[in-house]
Protein backbone atom coordinates (compact mmCIF):
# COMPACT_ATOMS: atom_id res chain seq x y z
CA UNK A 1 0.00 0.00 0.00
CA UNK A 2 1.19 3.18 -0.65
CA UNK A 3 1.85 6.46 1.47
CA UNK A 4 -0.84 8.09 -1.00
CA UNK A 5 -3.44 5.36 -0.05
CA UNK A 6 -2.64 5.18 3.69
CA UNK A 7 -3.32 8.58 3.84
CA UNK A 8 -6.78 8.16 1.93
CA UNK A 9 -7.46 5.21 4.07
CA UNK A 10 -6.62 6.93 7.18
CA UNK A 11 -9.47 9.61 6.03
CA UNK A 12 -11.78 7.38 5.27
CA UNK A 13 -11.63 5.80 8.57
CA UNK A 14 -11.76 9.28 10.35
CA UNK A 15 -14.39 10.29 8.41
CA UNK A 16 -16.56 6.83 9.60
CA UNK A 17 -15.54 7.69 12.95
CA UNK A 18 -16.41 11.53 13.11
CA UNK A 19 -18.99 12.39 10.09
CA UNK A 20 -16.92 12.75 7.27
CA UNK A 21 -14.32 15.06 9.39
CA UNK A 22 -10.49 14.30 9.50
CA UNK A 23 -9.40 13.12 12.62
CA UNK A 24 -6.19 14.86 14.47
CA UNK A 25 -4.17 12.29 13.41
CA UNK A 26 -5.40 12.02 9.51
CA UNK A 27 -2.58 13.31 7.33
CA UNK A 28 -3.46 16.34 4.30
CA UNK A 29 -2.33 14.34 0.71
CA UNK A 30 -2.21 18.16 -0.84
CA UNK A 31 -4.58 17.06 -3.42
CA UNK A 32 -8.25 18.12 -4.27
CA UNK A 33 -9.22 14.99 -4.87
CA UNK A 34 -8.49 13.34 -1.45
CA UNK A 35 -10.36 13.27 1.55
CA UNK A 36 -7.64 15.18 3.53
CA UNK A 37 -7.32 18.92 4.15
CA UNK A 38 -5.61 20.42 1.20
CA UNK A 39 -1.92 22.21 2.39
CA UNK A 40 -2.18 24.95 -0.35
CA UNK A 41 -6.08 26.18 -0.09
CA UNK A 42 -7.27 27.61 2.94
CA UNK A 43 -10.56 28.67 1.05
CA UNK A 44 -11.51 25.23 1.18
CA UNK A 45 -11.76 24.43 4.81
CA UNK A 46 -15.55 23.77 6.61
CA UNK A 47 -16.91 26.37 8.07
CA UNK A 48 -16.80 26.68 11.50
CA UNK A 49 -20.34 25.33 13.45
CA UNK A 50 -22.48 28.06 14.69
CA UNK A 51 -22.42 28.24 18.89
CA UNK A 52 -26.17 27.08 20.40
CA UNK A 53 -27.48 30.57 21.03
CA UNK A 54 -28.06 31.15 24.89
CA UNK A 55 -31.10 31.60 26.77
CA UNK A 56 -33.05 34.54 25.54
CA UNK A 57 -33.03 37.29 28.04
CA UNK A 58 -36.37 38.58 29.27
CA UNK A 59 -36.99 42.03 28.52
CA UNK A 60 -38.51 43.97 31.77
CA UNK A 61 -41.79 44.66 31.88
CA UNK A 62 -42.83 48.09 33.58
CA UNK A 63 -46.38 48.44 32.16
CA UNK A 64 -49.01 48.46 34.87
CA UNK A 65 -52.29 48.04 33.24
CA UNK A 66 -54.42 49.69 36.23
CA UNK A 67 -51.40 52.59 35.59
CA UNK A 68 -51.71 56.25 33.89
CA UNK A 69 -50.00 56.61 30.61
CA UNK A 70 -46.29 57.96 30.75
CA UNK A 71 -46.57 60.61 28.68
CA UNK A 72 -49.54 62.30 30.76
CA UNK A 73 -47.33 61.92 33.68
CA UNK A 74 -44.50 63.29 32.69
CA UNK A 75 -46.73 66.59 30.77
CA UNK A 76 -48.44 66.61 34.45
CA UNK A 77 -44.64 66.63 36.05
CA UNK A 78 -43.93 69.66 34.22
CA UNK A 79 -41.46 67.87 31.78
CA UNK A 80 -43.49 69.79 28.54
CA UNK A 81 -46.32 69.42 27.23
CA UNK A 82 -47.93 65.85 25.89
CA UNK A 83 -46.17 66.14 22.18
CA UNK A 84 -42.79 66.76 24.35
CA UNK A 85 -42.97 63.75 25.84
CA UNK A 86 -44.05 61.17 23.51
CA UNK A 87 -40.74 62.42 21.68
CA UNK A 88 -38.79 61.97 24.52
CA UNK A 89 -40.58 58.42 25.21
CA UNK A 90 -39.68 57.18 21.27
CA UNK A 91 -36.35 58.91 21.18
CA UNK A 92 -35.38 56.21 23.88
CA UNK A 93 -34.51 59.87 26.55
CA UNK A 94 -37.01 57.51 29.29
CA UNK A 95 -36.34 55.17 32.25
CA UNK A 96 -38.72 53.71 34.05
CA UNK A 97 -37.24 51.57 37.26
CA UNK A 98 -33.99 51.97 34.65
CA UNK A 99 -34.87 50.42 31.78
CA UNK A 100 -35.43 52.28 28.55
CA UNK A 101 -39.38 52.30 27.40
CA UNK A 102 -40.04 53.84 23.39
CA UNK A 103 -43.79 52.31 24.12
CA UNK A 104 -46.32 55.36 23.73
CA UNK A 105 -48.88 53.04 25.11
CA UNK A 106 -46.88 52.01 28.90
CA UNK A 107 -48.66 52.78 31.93
CA UNK A 108 -46.80 52.80 35.23
CA UNK A 109 -47.75 53.40 38.64
CA UNK A 110 -46.56 56.90 39.89
CA UNK A 111 -46.54 55.90 43.78
CA UNK A 112 -44.22 53.10 43.05
CA UNK A 113 -42.33 53.01 40.04
CA UNK A 114 -39.28 55.77 39.08
CA UNK A 115 -38.97 57.79 36.39
CA UNK A 116 -35.38 59.31 34.33
CA UNK A 117 -35.47 61.54 31.69
CA UNK A 118 -32.04 62.49 30.43
CA UNK A 119 -31.00 60.72 33.99
CA UNK A 120 -32.87 63.28 35.54
CA UNK A 121 -35.31 62.15 38.02
CA UNK A 122 -39.09 63.17 37.76
CA UNK A 123 -41.00 63.10 40.70
CA UNK A 124 -44.27 62.06 39.93
CA UNK A 125 -46.21 61.41 42.80
CA UNK A 126 -48.52 64.79 42.94
CA UNK A 127 -48.16 64.64 47.25
CA UNK A 128 -44.86 65.21 48.06
CA UNK A 129 -43.64 68.49 49.09
CA UNK A 130 -40.69 70.16 48.91
CA UNK A 131 -40.02 73.93 50.02
CA UNK A 132 -37.41 76.69 50.69
CA UNK A 133 -37.54 78.30 53.47
CA UNK A 134 -35.52 81.13 54.90
CA UNK A 135 -35.36 81.13 58.27
CA UNK A 136 -35.07 83.95 60.42
CA UNK A 137 -32.72 84.27 63.01
CA UNK A 138 -34.32 83.65 66.81
CA UNK A 139 -36.39 80.67 65.55
CA UNK A 140 -35.42 77.41 66.51
CA UNK A 141 -35.08 74.43 63.55
CA UNK A 142 -37.61 72.12 64.87
CA UNK A 143 -41.53 71.81 63.93
CA UNK A 144 -42.44 72.68 67.58
CA UNK A 145 -40.57 74.03 70.77
CA UNK A 146 -41.43 72.87 74.47
CA UNK A 147 -39.74 76.26 75.51
CA UNK A 148 -42.33 78.01 73.53
CA UNK A 149 -39.50 79.80 70.96
CA UNK A 150 -40.43 80.51 67.86
CA UNK A 151 -40.05 77.56 65.78
CA UNK A 152 -39.94 76.06 61.63
CA UNK A 153 -43.36 74.56 62.56
CA UNK A 154 -45.44 78.29 63.14
CA UNK A 155 -44.41 78.78 59.28
CA UNK A 156 -46.12 75.51 57.80
CA UNK A 157 -48.74 75.20 60.58
CA UNK A 158 -51.72 76.02 57.76
CA UNK A 159 -50.29 73.12 55.77
CA UNK A 160 -52.13 69.81 55.44
CA UNK A 161 -49.07 67.89 55.13
CA UNK A 162 -46.79 67.04 57.40
CA UNK A 163 -43.53 67.94 56.62
CA UNK A 164 -40.16 67.76 58.18
CA UNK A 165 -36.57 69.71 57.92
CA UNK A 166 -33.80 68.72 56.38
CA UNK A 167 -30.58 69.26 58.92
CA UNK A 168 -31.05 72.22 61.57
CA UNK A 169 -29.77 75.77 61.49
CA UNK A 170 -28.51 77.28 65.02
CA UNK A 171 -31.23 79.79 66.22
CA UNK A 172 -28.59 82.71 65.77
CA UNK A 173 -28.31 81.53 62.36
CA UNK A 174 -30.44 82.52 59.64
CA UNK A 175 -31.16 81.35 55.96
CA UNK A 176 -32.07 78.50 54.14
CA UNK A 177 -34.06 75.41 55.01
CA UNK A 178 -35.55 72.79 53.18
CA UNK A 179 -39.16 71.06 54.31
CA UNK A 180 -40.45 67.96 52.65
CA UNK A 181 -42.41 65.39 53.53
CA UNK A 182 -39.95 63.08 51.34
CA UNK A 183 -38.77 60.92 54.01
CA UNK A 184 -36.55 59.37 52.27
CA UNK A 185 -34.59 61.81 50.32
CA UNK A 186 -34.45 63.80 53.88
CA UNK A 187 -32.60 60.93 55.33
CA UNK A 188 -29.99 60.66 52.32
CA UNK A 189 -29.68 64.75 52.03
CA UNK A 190 -28.58 64.64 56.16
CA UNK A 191 -26.49 61.76 55.74
CA UNK A 192 -22.65 62.30 55.79
CA UNK A 193 -21.53 59.61 53.42
CA UNK A 194 -23.67 62.01 50.56
CA UNK A 195 -21.95 64.98 51.24
CA UNK A 196 -23.86 67.53 50.08
CA UNK A 197 -22.22 70.72 49.91
CA UNK A 198 -23.55 73.32 51.66
CA UNK A 199 -23.03 77.17 51.60
CA UNK A 200 -22.53 79.66 53.90
CA UNK A 201 -21.66 83.86 54.03
CA UNK A 202 -20.18 85.23 57.30
CA UNK A 203 -19.15 88.09 58.53
CA UNK A 204 -16.11 87.76 60.67
CA UNK A 205 -13.35 90.78 62.17
CA UNK A 206 -10.85 91.64 59.54
CA UNK A 207 -8.70 91.71 57.95
CA UNK A 208 -8.06 88.82 56.23
CA UNK A 209 -5.06 86.98 55.54
CA UNK A 210 -3.82 85.74 52.40
CA UNK A 211 -3.28 82.31 53.62
CA UNK A 212 -6.30 81.46 55.61
CA UNK A 213 -7.91 80.32 52.65
CA UNK A 214 -5.42 77.55 52.40
CA UNK A 215 -5.38 77.13 55.79
CA UNK A 216 -9.46 75.95 56.21
CA UNK A 217 -8.79 73.55 52.73
CA UNK A 218 -5.93 71.78 54.53
CA UNK A 219 -8.30 71.60 57.32
CA UNK A 220 -8.41 73.13 60.97
CA UNK A 221 -8.67 70.45 63.95
CA UNK A 222 -11.30 70.55 66.67
CA UNK A 223 -12.45 69.01 69.44
CA UNK A 224 -14.05 66.26 68.10
CA UNK A 225 -11.68 65.96 65.19
CA UNK A 226 -10.50 67.83 62.00
CA UNK A 227 -12.40 69.55 59.60
CA UNK A 228 -11.75 71.49 56.38
CA UNK A 229 -13.53 73.26 53.47
CA UNK A 230 -14.28 72.69 50.23
CA UNK A 231 -14.11 76.57 49.26
CA UNK A 232 -13.01 80.05 50.93
CA UNK A 233 -13.55 82.87 49.16
CA UNK A 234 -13.75 86.83 50.56
CA UNK A 235 -16.82 88.60 49.36
CA UNK A 236 -16.03 91.63 50.60
CA UNK A 237 -13.92 93.70 53.46
CA UNK A 238 -14.10 96.68 54.87
CA UNK A 239 -11.23 97.98 57.86
CA UNK A 240 -12.37 95.87 60.73
CA UNK A 241 -14.38 93.25 59.53
CA UNK A 242 -14.75 91.14 56.03
CA UNK A 243 -17.44 89.09 54.87
CA UNK A 244 -16.81 85.65 53.60
CA UNK A 245 -18.03 82.44 51.73
CA UNK A 246 -17.66 79.15 52.79
CA UNK A 247 -18.90 76.05 50.95
CA UNK A 248 -18.16 72.73 52.86
CA UNK A 249 -20.28 69.11 53.29
CA UNK A 250 -19.82 68.36 56.79
CA UNK A 251 -22.62 68.78 59.29
CA UNK A 252 -21.12 68.67 62.91
CA UNK A 253 -22.93 71.30 65.17
CA UNK A 254 -21.86 74.96 64.45
CA UNK A 255 -19.23 73.12 62.64
CA UNK A 256 -18.67 77.31 60.18
CA UNK A 257 -18.83 79.28 63.97
CA UNK A 258 -16.34 76.69 65.50
CA UNK A 259 -13.84 76.69 62.11
CA UNK A 260 -13.61 80.20 61.80
CA UNK A 261 -13.05 80.93 65.31
CA UNK A 262 -10.42 78.59 65.98
CA UNK A 263 -8.34 80.68 63.28
CA UNK A 264 -9.22 83.57 65.25
CA UNK A 265 -11.96 84.87 63.16
CA UNK A 266 -15.00 84.63 65.45
CA UNK A 267 -18.36 85.04 63.44
CA UNK A 268 -20.53 87.62 64.11
CA UNK A 269 -23.28 86.61 61.76
CA UNK A 270 -24.13 83.97 59.94
CA UNK A 271 -26.37 82.73 56.90
CA UNK A 272 -26.57 79.89 55.04
CA UNK A 273 -27.22 80.44 51.22
CA UNK A 274 -26.85 77.21 49.34
CA UNK A 275 -28.08 73.52 49.65
CA UNK A 276 -26.62 71.50 46.89
CA UNK A 277 -28.27 72.80 43.72
CA UNK A 278 -30.87 75.38 45.92
CA UNK A 279 -30.11 78.65 46.08
CA UNK A 280 -31.77 81.23 48.75
CA UNK A 281 -32.10 83.77 46.00
CA UNK A 282 -34.33 86.91 46.61
CA UNK A 283 -36.43 84.89 49.08
CA UNK A 284 -37.40 86.94 52.57
CA UNK A 285 -37.00 85.93 55.73
CA UNK A 286 -39.80 84.18 56.89
CA UNK A 287 -41.08 83.28 53.38
CA UNK A 288 -41.36 80.04 51.82
CA UNK A 289 -41.38 78.89 47.97
CA UNK A 290 -41.53 75.13 46.27
CA UNK A 291 -38.84 74.34 44.86
CA UNK A 292 -38.43 73.84 40.91
CA UNK A 293 -38.32 70.05 39.09
CA UNK A 294 -34.78 71.23 38.55
CA UNK A 295 -34.21 71.98 42.36
CA UNK A 296 -35.68 69.02 43.00
CA UNK A 297 -33.69 66.73 40.34
CA UNK A 298 -30.62 67.80 41.24
CA UNK A 299 -31.74 67.34 45.05
CA UNK A 300 -32.30 63.80 44.30
CA UNK A 301 -28.91 63.13 42.26
CA UNK A 302 -26.82 64.54 45.12
CA UNK A 303 -28.63 61.54 47.34
CA UNK A 304 -28.07 59.23 44.99
CA UNK A 305 -31.58 58.62 43.83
Amino acid sequence: MTGNQRGNGAGRTGGARSGGRPTSGARSTGRSGGTGRPSGNRSTRSAPRPKAAGPAVPEIDVHDPDGIRLQKLLAAAGVGSRRVCENLITAGRVQVDGHVVRELGVRIDALRQTVHVDGERIQLDESRVYLAFNKPLGVVSTMSDEMGRPSVGEYVEQRKERLFHVGRLDVDTEGLLLLTNDGELANRLQHPSYGVPKTYVAMIPGPVPRTLGRQLREGVELEDGKVAVDSFKVVDSKPGWALVEVVLHEGRKHIVRRMLEAVGHPVESLSRTDVGPVRLGDLRPGKLRPLTRQEVAGLYKAAGL
